[in-house]
C-alpha cells in the first residue's frame, strides 16, 4: 500500500492560492498572487530537495499539472527540479481531461479523485507526493487518504484567497515530526498522521 504526501505552502490565515506567479492563479479575483517568491532562500531550497531526493510518484490535480506543463515541461535548463518533475511518474486525477499526453510520464485517473486515488493507494507501487493541488487534497482529506504534510508557513496574512480547508475538515489528528525555520522566516512542519 502506498502513502501519500502534501507539500503545501500557505500563509498565516490559511491561503494557498497563486504561490508562485501574479497570474498563477486568478479565479474570484485573486489579486495576491507571487506572494511565495521574497521568501525563497537556501534552507527552503534544501529542504525542498531532501523531499525530491525520495523515490516515489506524484499525484496531481488537473489545473495544477497543466499549471506544471507551462511552467517545468519541456525545458532543458538542468534544473534538478525539472529533471526530477519529467522523470517521475505523475498521476492527474481528472473529471475533464481526455488524455495526459502532453507530458512525458502522466497517467490520467479519470473520474471521482477519491475512488481512483484510493485505488491508486491500494496498489502496490512507489509512494505518492501531491504539491500544491488544493482542491484534490482537500477531497483527498476529507475521505482519509492523506498520510503526512509538509506544510511551509509563510510569515504572512492575505485577506483573501482559496485556503487550504475552505470549510469544514473532519476531525484528523497528526503529530509534528519535525520542523525546520528558514532565514526569511518561513516554517517548514512536517506532520504525520497520527
Amino acid at each position: 500500500m502506498r502513502s501519500i504526501s502534501v507539500t503545501m505552502s500557505v500563509t498565516l490565515d490559511g491561503v494557498v492560492q497563486g504561490l508562485g506567479r501574479p497570474d498563477e492563479d486568478t479565479r474570484g479575483g485573486f489579486e495576491h498572487g507571487g506572494w511565495g517568491g521574497r521568501y525563497q532562500d537556501d534552507v527552503l531550497g534544501r529542504e525542498m530537495a531532501k523531499g525530491m531526493a525520495q523515490a516515489g510518484d506524484m499525484l496531481f490535480g488537473r489545473r495544477t499539472w497543466e499549471d506544471f506543463i507551462g511552467a517545468w515541461a519541456g525545458r532543458t535548463d538542468g534544473n534538478p527540479v525539472t529533471a526530477h518533475l519529467d522523470a517521475a511518474t505523475k498521476y492527474v486525477a481528472s473529471t475533464t481531461l481526455d488524455s495526459t499526453d502532453a507530458w512525458q510520464n502522466s497517467i490520467l485517473l479519470a473520474g471521482d479523485a477519491v475512488e481512483t486515488v484510493g485505488r491508486l493507494k491500494d496498489e502496490p507501487g512507489k509512494d505518492l507526493s501531491i504539491v500544491g493541488s488544493a482542491a484534490l487534497v482537500r477531497s483527498l482529506h476529507a475521505a482519509g487518504l492523506v498520510d503526512r504534510y509538509v506544510l511551509l508557513i509563510h510569515p504572512l496574512t492575505l485577506g483573501t484567497g482559496a485556503r487550504l480547508f475552505d470549510g469544514p475538515a473532519p476531525l484528523t489528528e497528526f503529530a509534528l515530526t519535525r520542523s525546520v525555520a528558514t532565514t526569511k522566516g518561513v516554517l517548514i512542519a512536517y506532520y504525520e498522521r497520527a
